[in-house]
């Protein structure tokens, strides 16, 4: 790692690992004393808790990037967002998708109740795999004989909940690079569908464009389900081909969304507090009096720069695994939410 970078990533990450490793310690006691006993109970105060650790990713476009997110969508859909169920499926187009659908929720005020159906390995991360197995996600297996059980089990979690949520869901099954993008095309040519340009094949300054679909207009039966996600992609495909023309969707009312004080707040809060810890320790401690002291400490900086560094990779899409592409996946599941 380059010095340069290096300088922001230690302070930044030393916030972000402290801080996660405390809010993970809330999650945990809660979970221990709250969820056996009412589990609303434990949703409502887990929303709270967790938006203490997602409100420093959505500080880093906010404030640290200056990242701009301009929203498409009708006035209906944006005035709703955040006030009724939603189950949000998304083209998986860049390393950020997470971060743009984390902003938007916070902005519509359900980033602590926001999860996503998500890959297994994901829930092994310190600090963010832990974050989001308190807070309901999903996880995977991709194979569907254990993930159909899973699925069914998560759905039916959710008919309860007690304040509006945001499940994520990426269908495409990976992330988008040229490579998988070849490979979603070959796939579409062996099976007779529509070439895709723009986004894969599902499995059955940011511009994000919202549509909003009520489920009683779904259709019914898994085939048609299934007909109606790939007839779904292929419209993001057209959509996506018109944008790279004139930078905008057209089709879509543009909202500013601003840029809220909250994040920056929540991490001035969570520096000043581990500053002030940090020198009451070393003063409690005298742990930069000696050489076996500044090597301790010197070795706990080197650690916490590598789980950056794993935590950045674990997030880049060359880096993902690819989803099969070799047959269409067979469902039998029918999600009510």
């Amino acid at each position: 790692m380059a010095i340069p970078t290096a300088a922001y990533v230690v302070p930044l990450g030393t916030i972000f690992f402290c801080s996660g490793l405390l809010v993970n310690l809330i999650q945990a006691f809660f979970f221990i004393t709250v969820w056996p006993f009412s589990k609303k109970a434990y949703v409502r105060i887990n929303k709270v808790v967790v938006e203490l650790l997602w409100l420093e990713f959505v500080w880093l476009a906010d404030w640290w990037a200056g990242v701009k997110i301009e929203v498409y969508a009708d006035a209906e859909t944006f005035q709703l967002m955040g006030k009724e169920h939603a189950l949000v499926i998304c083209n998986h187009r860049s390393d950020i998708d997470w971060l743009v659908g984390w902003i938007l929720a916070q902005r519509a005020g359900c980033l602590g109740s926001s999860f996503a159906v998500t890959k297994k390995a994901a829930r092994y991360l310190p600090v963010v795999g832990w974050s989001i197995w308190f807070s309901g996600a999903i996880f995977l297996e991709r194979s569907w004989e254990k993930d159909e059980k899973t699925l069914k089990a998560g759905f039916q979690r959710l008919k309860d909940f007690p304040c509006a949520f945001w499940l994520w869901l990426f269908v495409e099954g990976t992330r988008f690079t040229q490579a998988k993008l070849l490979a979603a095309q070959e796939y579409a040519s062996s099976m007779g569908l529509p070439t895709p340009r723009n986004v894969l094949i599902p499995r059955t300054k940011v511009h994000v464009h919202i549509k909003r679909h009520l489920m009683k207009d779904l259709p019914k039966t898994n085939e048609a389900v299934a007909q109606w996600c790939k007839d779904d992609f292929l419209v993001k495909d057209k959509l996506l081909d018109k944008h790279k023309d004139d930078d905008s969707f057209s089709d879509g009312e543009l909202h500013e969304i601003g840029r809220p004080m909250k994040s920056l707040v929540v991490v001035t809060a969570w520096a000043s507090l581990l500053i002030l810890g940090t020198l009451e320790f070393f003063q409690w401690s005298s742990l930069l009096s000696s050489w076996k002291g500044l090597r301790f400490s010197a070795a706990g900086l080197a650690i916490l720069t590598v789980l950056m560094q794993f935590l950045i990779r674990f997030t880049q899409s060359e880096h993902s695994n690819t989803a099969s592409l070799s047959k269409p996946v067979r469902s039998s599941l029918k999600p009510k939410i």
